[in-house]
């Protein structure tokens, strides 16, 4: 990933805070030497090797986990972002931009064929994602049901060799000028809008 240093991220709380936050990851692979791409939810073990390991689960339909076992993968977690215009900065001779998170997470792709570890990363997906709901959904207990949709699915893990974070918040501008990029993003309704605010705000 092309990272100038004033957007480079280093800091392995902040890039694994922001995989857990932005869970829902583009994976990237080799397949019979063209690239494919699966859209993941992968969550993050922090404590297992050096930067971590990431655990997911595809359906086993897909021939991405077949030629990407073993082999070097790439995850990428990008959010929030935000367009950025020229207008807001209220000087001449400015271009539109983008400013955005993206963390760039390398390992590679190890199958899980145990069934009862295969359970585990499920009903730990299920958690994680059901914590927040107003009645949250309960994973079904092992029987048929369940073993049936286990069956239909590959889980696996990416023990993590390298992270690379780029936090593209306009560290390079004039103070003044960041200033009313973040008056006029928090003057728009949505919701990446104000997260890209805020990110910048801390970094003033």
């Amino acid at each position: 990933m092309y990272t100038p240093s004033h957007f480079a991220e280093t800091d392995v709380t902040k890039l694994h805070a922001a995989i857990e936050a932005y869970s829902f990851a583009t994976l990237v692979s080799d397949h019979d030497k063209q690239l494919t791409a699966s859209h993941l939810p992968l969550l993050l073990r922090r404590k297992e090797g050096e930067w971590g390991t990431l655990v997911g689960h595809m359906a086993k339909a897909n021939g991405q986990w077949e030629s990407a076992a073993g082999k070097e993968v790439l995850a990428i977690f990008s959010w929030p972002h935000a367009y950025i215009s020229p207008t807001w900065y209220q000087e001449e001779k400015t271009v539109p931009t983008w400013y955005y998170v993206a963390v760039h997470a390398y390992g590679n792709l190890e199958l899980i064929p145990d069934s009862q570890e295969k359970l585990d990363i499920l009903r730990q997906t299920v958690d994680i994602y059901e914590r927040n709901m107003p009645s949250p959904w309960p994973m079904p207990e092992p029987g048929e049901f369940l073993f049936r949709l286990a069956d239909q699915i590959i889980t696996f893990q990416i023990p993590l060799r390298r992270l690379e974070g780029k936090w593209k918040l306009n560290q390079n501008h004039p103070l003044a000028r960041r200033q009313r990029v973040i008056a006029a993003l928090r003057s728009r309704p949505d919701g990446a809008s104000q997260e890209i605010a805020g990110l910048m705000e801390e970094r003033l």
